[in-house]
């Protein structure tokens, strides 16, 4: 099994979900999150004076799959969230050693 951690753009988030439950990924955990990388935030103006704004809003989606479907929600995830514009997000694949369905005990695969 695998985690697969991803940054995206928060108005993209509808379009992430919905095209990972059409592969028949329905667990999804969505985190508010502010980052940046190489766009290294903006300038804004605020009542006449200017401030630099570091952190952008961001999303961080979390995923446990099976190892077969981290290639096709690798490849869901990157279709629905990209713009093609600086900031698009990075997507990070963990291994997981088990998962554990506190309310059956189920464990492993049983258990997403």
């Amino acid at each position: 099994m695998k985690k697969i951690e991803a940054i995206i753009k928060p108005f993209k988030l509808d379009e992430v979900k919905d095209a990972l439950h059409e592969i028949g990924l329905m667990g999804i955990t969505v985190t508010e999150a502010k980052g940046f990388g190489r766009q290294k935030g903006h300038t804004e103006l605020y009542r006449g004076a200017e401030y630099i704004v570091d952190f952008l809003p961001k999303v961080k989606l979390e995923i446990v799959c099976a190892d077969n479907l981290v290639d096709r929600a690798v490849e869901t995830i990157m279709a629905a969230a990209r713009t093609g514009r600086i900031g698009d997000g990075k997507i990070f694949i963990l291994p997981v050693e088990d998962v554990i369905r506190i309310r059956t005990g189920e464990h492993g695969e049983e258990a997403i």
